[in-house]
């Protein structure tokens, strides 16, 4: 496998501090692409903290008719949209100063915001508590069932920190540690207060999904998609999570075009477990056999930190009267999913630039 890493020095400024001055950025350089684009862009229900109105943006850049296409989608969990919006700005940054050359045949479809409520409110949710990757599921059939979350779930909302630890812990020496994980966060559907909930109809980002595959006739394409994430596995490090079968051909591209870094869930090799309603699924729902999506996930730091994190972000929302409890466990969210640490971020930008690179020779070949 042969790609061409951009070699543009890595400008941190890219790294936005607000949701609103990361659109407007993402906007302003996208309309100076000198390559061929088209812009649509979906309002979202509810406001901002300041009252800002809420968008989901898409650029198509690249030839209309392109038979290949890569994907690149940022803030499908809120918060982790910061580093969404760092790594899509670098790219066009870097294909309008012509340091990434799109291939012949080939456009890049960016999608900004998926989930910009959660993005401005820093939640990894949206407005109603609905995760979107547990959100792609067929709402027409019974909802999925989470007996352990179930067990778990009074548990997730003591006050007291170290019972909760201490009972929590006692769960994994019983059952293990993957069957911890996958009762707090592979997916639940009937506990609208709690973390990783799925909701009981498409949410807006599936929606909008939904819409530029009909609009761009992508299941008529060959697609990479790259799913940008933050927070779970090794600090800095961007984990290449293909949620494809491991038999599937999805599964042998991705190896194909990422290497033996591509880590598969189902086989028990990626710091995430097996889930239920993945964004992945609707995807690959209308992918031929050309086509892969792979979710590039950058550590931060540790995955019981980051429970912790959550189901306290998931109490104070339940409660009605802590504005200022919220007002700082927002600052702790950032700092778990977005650090302000100058290495991370550069850290970030390399491993996104080689892993776009690999996406677009890949889907070129």
């Amino acid at each position: 496998m042969s790609y061409c890493l951009p070699l543009a020095a890595f400008d941190t400024s890219v790294f936005p501090d607000h949701y609103a001055v990361a659109r407007q950025r993402w906007l302003d350089y996208a309309t100076k692409l000198p390559a061929y684009t088209q812009h649509r862009c979906y309002r979202c229900a509810g406001a901002g903290p300041d009252g800002e109105e809420l968008f989901t943006d898409a650029f198509w850049i690249g030839p209309e008719d392109a038979s290949r296409v890569l994907v690149l989608i940022g803030g499908t969990h809120g918060i982790e949209g910061f580093a969404g919006s760092a790594v899509q700005i670098d790219q066009l940054g870097l294909i309008s100063e012509g340091h990434v050359l799109i291939p012949d045949n080939t456009a890049m479809l960016m999608i900004h915001a998926l989930t910009p409520w959660g993005y401005t409110w820093q939640r990894r949710c949206d407005a109603d508590g609905v995760d979107l990757n547990r959100n792609a599921i067929d709402f027409s059939r019974s909802l999925p069932e989470n007996k352990d979350y179930d067990r778990l779930k009074n548990v997730f909302y003591l006050e007291d920190a170290a019972k909760r630890k201490r009972v929590l812990a006692e769960f994994e020496q019983q059952h293990g540690r993957v069957a911890l994980e996958k009762a707090v966060s592979a997916g639940q559907y009937h506990d609208p207060t709690g973390p990783f909930y799925g909701g009981t109809a498409p949410a807006h980002g599936w929606l909008v999904s939904e819409d530029l595959m009909r609009q761009y006739t992508l299941q008529e394409r060959d697609l990479a998609v790259i799913d940008l994430h933050t927070g779970l596995g090794s600090y800095g490090y961007g984990e290449i999570i293909c949620d494809h079968r491991p038999d599937s051909k999805g599964a042998r591209i991705a190896k194909q075009w990422y290497g033996d870094s591509v880590a598969l869930p189902l086989l028990g090799t990626s710091s995430s477990v097996p889930k239920t309603g993945l964004l992945d699924y609707a995807w690959h729902a209308i992918m031929n056999q050309r086509s892969c999506y792979i979710t590039l996930e950058f550590g931060t730091f540790s995955t019981d930190q980051l429970f912790e994190i959550l189901l306290r972000d998931h109490q104070l929302w339940a409660q009605s009267d802590n504005e200022q409890a919220r007002l700082e466990h927002r600052q702790v969210m950032r700092h778990h999913f977005y650090p302000d640490d100058r290495a991370w971020r550069e850290m970030l930008l390399f491993r996104a630039r080689q892993v776009i690179a690999q996406g677009l020779q890949g889907r070129a070949c």
